[in-house]
């Protein structure tokens, strides 16, 4: 969107202290109203017979003057309304002052009866008015196209008042969260709040933002994630807590990530991985159907169904069914990155070659190979114990207690068994750290902290984490993950450039 030119603003600055002139506030503290534009709609008919005096309040989004006359749609949250001003039928200096200074973009406090235009048009006709807001920047004439993009995250407040869709997708994302808060609630779990600042970060294979604590003289991370906190309040004695809070890692951006993101996180003592599975399928089945009435989401060609039960596959059969290897023939590591570096792309093969088990070079096969595939949901789970640092292990120790779903090609949710095998941790930890030690920045931290706590004993739990932006991303259609985030994380643009 360009700049708007010097002269509109100026003329509107000129309107601003015209009103002021005339003895108007053109911001009070104070507006009214007696009903939204979506309730005027519903009753029409009913207040129109009864000539009931309606009191409107919202945004002018057009105007046009006809001569005595000046049609404007007003908008509030709820929609949009058209309204008339004759300049016979009131006050001669309302219309005037109304005619000279009002402008699109400008809140303003309509009262008057209802009527049906010639052509249909359901409309509320002004006997009296008041400014609200008087803007003095005007909208966007254009605002869709590609070339306004970054203008529409930058800007969202005008995103947000141009184009509906993303209101009612920011309205979905709000039900979504309270669908899940009144499931966990029935199904006896309690919300928590855990520390955004964090002397070691863990919980996840991510880079942090840190910063330091002048009072304290001491270096902290923003958190990215809150696993290990909750994991505290099961030793603690609490059985089933969770989480929906903002998490922070320093990452790349594209279609799938934010460096700032909201997490669900849930812990549950006494349950395996299973029932994750089963709570996680229910979680996204009720959001369906409370934000669209349905569990089949359309995506451009592609239409996704969330009805439980989703497909189940080991992350083993998933890599020789869909990736095509023969991974039980893989007699030793090197024998599987041969295999493994006949199928990736070049620009993977660096990473590869650093790699020291078999565990992580299966790994790095699903994710080349097979997680692009999975577009209607499914579940993969018993992961390498190699890459679940966190996870307890299954009855073939290789393997972990581990699950990740997936839709439309990405990841929705990391889950697992926790492990509660404090000598087992230890050791994990240790290995972390040889990981860290060999330039892997994203290695999982050593929280001795954590480790002491699980000592004291701890219960079989399940752990359950959904990003709840890909969430809102699935349920919704949006193929962006800025398209459902209010205020996504841009490159700071300077203001010589505005």
């Amino acid at each position: 969107m360009n700049t708007p030119v010097p002269e509109e603003s100026e003329i509107r600055q000129q309107k601003l202290e015209a009103l002021k002139k005339a003895g108007v506030d053109p911001y009070p503290s104070l507006g009214t109203r007696t009903a939204t534009c979506a309730q005027v709609l519903d009753s029409f008919d009913k207040w129109q017979k009864a000539k009931k005096k309606i009191t409107l309040i919202g945004r002018l989004m057009t105007t046009r003057v006809h001569g005595g006359l000046i049609f404007a749609d007003l908008k509030d949250e709820t929609g949009r309304l058209q309204i008339l001003l004759k300049q016979d039928e009131m006050d001669e200096k309302l219309f005037q002052i109304f005619n000279d200074c009002i402008d699109p973009a400008d809140f303003v406090e309509v009262a008057g009866i209802l009527f049906t235009t010639k052509r249909g048009e359901k409309t509320l006709q002004v006997k009296n008015w008041k400014i609200v807001s008087k803007a003095l920047l005007p909208l966007p004439e254009k605002w869709h196209g590609l070339s306004d993009i970054e203008q529409r995250f930058r800007k969202r407040y005008l995103d947000l008042i141009m184009n509906d869709d993303v209101r009612e997708r920011m309205e979905a994302r709000s039900k979504i969260i309270s669908s899940i808060r009144n499931l966990m609630e029935a199904r006896g779990f309690i919300e928590v709040e855990t520390p955004t600042l964090q002397p070691v970060y863990g919980g996840g294979f991510a880079r942090p933002f840190s910063t330091h604590h002048n009072a304290l003289d001491a270096d902290f991370f923003l958190r990215i994630s809150d696993e290990m906190y909750l994991k505290r309040l099961l030793v603690g004695g609490f059985e089933k807590v969770y989480e929906i809070t903002k998490v922070f890692r320093n990452e790349g951006v594209d279609r799938d990530h934010n460096p700032e993101f909201t997490m669900f996180e849930a812990q549950i003592a006494y349950e395996d991985y299973k029932y994750g599975m089963d709570l996680f399928e229910e979680i996204f089945e009720n959001a369906a159907n409370t934000v669209t009435g349905g569990t089949k989401i359309k995506h451009e060609d592609v239409t996704v169904d969330l009805k439980r039960p989703w497909k189940r596959m080991s992350l083993v059969e998933s890599v020789q069914k869909l990736g095509g290897l023969k991974v039980d023939l893989w007699k030793d590591i090197e024998q599987a990155k041969k295999e493994l570096g006949k199928h990736i792309d070049k620009s993977k093969k660096q990473e590869l070659d650093r790699m020291n088990t078999l565990g992580e070079v299966l790994a790095l096969a699903f994710e080349e190979l097979v997680e692009e595939q999975l577009i209607q949901p499914t579940i993969i789970f018993d992961y390498p114990v190699e890459v679940s640092p966190l996870a307890k292990r299954s009855k073939d120790p290789q393997f972990a207690e581990r699950f990740e779903a997936f839709a439309l090609g990405s990841e929705i949710g990391n889950n697992y068994s926790e492990l509660n095998d404090p000598v087992d941790l230890e050791q994990r930890f240790v290995e972390e750290k040889k990981k860290t030690e060999a330039g892997f920045e994203e290695a999982h931290q050593v929280d001795y902290a954590y480790l002491e706590a699980i000592k004291h004993g701890m219960p079989p739990s399940c752990g359950l984490g959904i990003g709840i932006d890909r969430m809102v991303m699935l349920l919704t259609g949006a193929k962006n993950i800025k398209e459902v985030i209010l205020f996504p994380t841009l490159r700071p643009e300077s203001r010589e450039t505005e």
